[in-house]
C-alpha cells in the first residue's frame, strides 16, 4: 500500500495548472519551430542520392547572411589596413584586395552551401563542363580575366604606374579583374583589356623607380660655338624644380645634320606623366637664350643650281 502525503492540499490545483501551462507552452514552441523549419525547407530539389541538389529558403538566407558578413569583415580589414597608407599605396592595395575579395566570396559561398547540407560536387562538375563550353565562345574574356589575375599576383602593373600602350601614355588609376583603367595626359580615360599586358609589349615608365630620363633635341647653325651651345642648354635647366639635380643633366652632340649641328639635352624628372609641359618650358628658355647669344636655329635649306644650255643658231 502506497500512501501519498500532501502537506498543503490548497496548492494542488495551482501546481497542476502550472504543469498544464508549461506543457502547452512547450507544445506551442514545438509547433512554431516545426512551421519555421517547414518554411525554411521550401525550395527546389533536383536529382537523387549522391547527385541530389537542393536549394531552399533556409539555404538562401544562410548564404545571404554569410555574404553580408564577409563583405563587412573585408571592408573592415580594408579600412584598417589603408588608413595609414598614402594615396598611391592605397590604390595599389585596393587592386590586389579586389582579387582577394572575389576569392573569399567564392570560398565562403561554397563552404556555407556544403555545411548546410548541399552537395556542391555536382555544382562544381556542372560548372566545369559549362566553363569549357563558354570558354570556347568567350576566349578573349577569359584571357582578360586570367590577365587580371596574373597582374595582381606578379605585381607587374600597379595603380599609379605610368605606362605606354600602342603609343598612348597614361597613368594607371584602377586595375580590375577584366580591364585596367588609365588616364592619359589629355585627361581622357583609356580602358585597356588585361590580355594586352600579356600578349603585347607595354612600356612601364615607373616599374623600377619613379624618375625617368627625358630628352630635348635642338639643332644649331654650322659655325656656332659648340661649347657655348652646351653651356646654354644646361643653363636652360637652372631654377626648374621639376628637373632633378641627381642624376646630373648632360648634353650630347648627336650628329652633323644636313642643315644643322644636332644636340640633345638629357635630364631626369620624377613625374614623367607631366614631362610634355616640362619640355615645352625648357624649349622656351632655350629659344630665349639662343636669341640673347646670337645662336641661330636653322631650318632645312637646299641650294638649287640651274644650268642653262645656250643654243647655237646656224648661220
Amino acid at each position: 500500500m502506497v500512501e501519498i502525503l500532501i502537506q498543503n492540499p490548497s496548492n494542488v490545483p495551482s501546481a497542476v495548472q502550472n504543469l498544464t501551462d508549461s506543457a502547452g507552452s512547450e507544445e506551442i514552441k514545438r509547433d512554431l519551430w516545426d512551421v519555421v523549419s517547414e518554411v525554411l525547407n521550401w525550395g527546389f530539389h533536383w536529382g537523387k542520392g549522391a547527385d541530389h541538389i537542393q536549394i531552399t529558403i533556409g539555404t538562401l538566407i544562410l548564404v545571404t547572411t554569410a555574404f553580408l558578413l564577409t563583405s563587412y569583415v573585408l571592408g573592415l580589414v580594408r579600412r584598417l589596413y589603408t588608413r595609414s597608407l598614402n594615396e598611391t599605396d592605397t590604390l595599389k592595395f585596393i587592386s590586389v584586395f579586389k582579387f582577394i575579395k572575389y576569392l573569399a566570396y567564392v570560398i565562403v559561398i561554397f563552404s556555407v552551401l556544403s555545411f548546410s547540407g548541399v552537395n556542391v560536387t555536382p555544382v562544381l562538375a556542372a560548372s566545369a563542363a559549362l566553363l569549357v563550353g563558354v570558354g570556347l565562345a568567350l576566349q578573349e574574356l577569359f584571357q582578360d580575366v586570367l590577365g587580371g589575375i596574373f597582374i595582381m599576383l606578379d605585381q607587374s602593373l600597379q595603380a599609379g604606374d605610368i605606362i605606354e600602350v600602342e603609343g598612348k601614355v597614361g597613368r594607371v588609376v584602377d586595375i580590375r579583374l577584366r580591364t585596367t583603367r588609365a588616364i592619359t595626359r589629355d585627361d581622357k580615360v583609356v580602358i585597356i583589356p588585361n590580355h594586352k599586358f600579356i600578349s603585347d609589349t607595354v612600356f612601364n615608365y615607373t616599374q623600377n623607380h619613379k624618375q625617368t630620363r627625358e630628352t630635348v633635341t635642338v639643332g644649331v647653325a654650322y659655325g656656332s660655338d659648340t661649347q657655348k651651345v652646351k653651356e646654354l642648354l644646361l643653363q636652360s635647366l637652372e631654377n626648374d624644380s621639376r628637373v632633378l639635380n641627381r642624376p646630373k643633366p648632360f648634353v650630347l652632340f648627336d650628329d652633323f645634320g644636313d642643315s644643322a649641328l644636332m644636340f640633345s639635352l638629357n635630364f631626369f624628372v620624377s613625374d614623367s606623366f607631366s614631362d610634355p609641359v616640362v619640355k615645352s618650358d625648357i624649349r622656351f628658355r632655350i629659344d630665349r637664350l639662343f636669341r640673347d647669344h646670337d645662336i641661330s636655329i636653322p631650318f632645312p635649306q637646299r641650294d638649287v643650281h640651274l644650268y642653262t644650255k645656250t643654243e647655237v643658231k646656224p648661220e
